[in-house]
């Protein structure tokens, strides 16, 4: 069933931030610096907690502005932000088209580990565009390689459920995640010097595949994108089935694993 924006946001916050969005964000904390002062734009912020987490330690001269598609998110950081005392920006804005000019933040940090693929390169031109010269980009998704676990389960079980001709859509779905090298160049083309990028495979660990299926990360934001092209003539339960039982049929009593490769791409912007 689809759920709302709240329903989602609070999804977000409680399952998802904490464990997947965790394993991105230590990437920023390891590899970003922050600025000593100036403005910090956090662009699909979701629920806040890693921007906030930033502007603590970056200090009270930094000022941070939060942008996110979900006003149940932003809700959820205002929240956050007045729990602990801080006073940061929460704006709703599309990824693709950000509400500010052109040259204006010191450090631009963007999470696209849940954002289309599709979408990205418009949302590195924006994230640039809106950074200042010399101002630091910083760039979080998954690459090419990751969730190869799923979609070879994924493909037999289009196959086993009958629906051959729809099995091109898995090799889509492998092909169309972006190398790190797609990504840098990206990031350069767009004006950012001194392009460098750090990668770590993450693993998430699944007892069953009924516990795989029912993770909201899995049935409310990556299997919903995995799907996306099937018609609605297609019976989706049947295949989330069929999925579940060559998860348990392969397993045999160890833990399903879905590993990603997390990265981080950074670079500066021309001055």
């Amino acid at each position: 069933m689809n759920k709302s924006d709240k329903e989602l946001a609070f999804l977000r916050d409680l399952y998802v931030a904490t464990n997947w969005g965790e394993r991105f964000a230590e990437l920023v904390d390891e590899h970003v610096e922050l600025p000593k002062r100036g403005s910090m734009l956090y662009v699909a912020s979701g629920t806040g907690g890693h921007a906030l987490a930033m502007q603590e330690r970056a200090g009270n001269d930094v000022t941070l502005i939060c942008v996110d598609e979900n006003e149940e998110c932003l809700e959820l950081g205002r929240a956050k932000a007045m729990a602990v005392r801080a006073d940061p920006e929460f704006s709703r804005s599309q990824l693709e088209s950000l509400s500010f000019d052109d040259d204006q933040f010191d450090l631009v940090v963007g999470d696209a580990s849940l954002v289309a693929v599709e979408r990205l390169p418009e949302m590195i031109a924006e994230m640039v565009r809106v950074a200042a010269p010399d101002g630091t980009v910083a760039l979080t998704l998954a690459t090419s390689s990751s969730f190869g676990e799923f979609f070879s389960v994924y493909w037999e079980a289009l196959r086993n459920s009958g629906i051959g001709d729809h099995e091109h859509d898995v090799e889509s779905l492998i092909t169309e995640l972006p190398t790190v090298s797609n990504v840098e160049t990206m990031a350069g083309r767009e004006g950012l010097d001194n392009v460098t990028s750090w990668t770590k495979i993450e693993e998430f660990d699944y007892e069953s595949g009924a516990e795989f299926l029912n993770a909201p990360l899995i049935s409310d934001f990556l299997l919903k994108s995995w799907l996306e092209s099937l018609p609605e003539s297609v019976d989706r339960a049947r295949v989330s089935k069929e999925i579940a039982r060559i998860i348990d049929a392969e397993r045999q009593d160890m833990n399903f694993v879905l590993s990603v490769k997390a990265t981080l791409v950074l670079g500066r912007k021309a001055k």
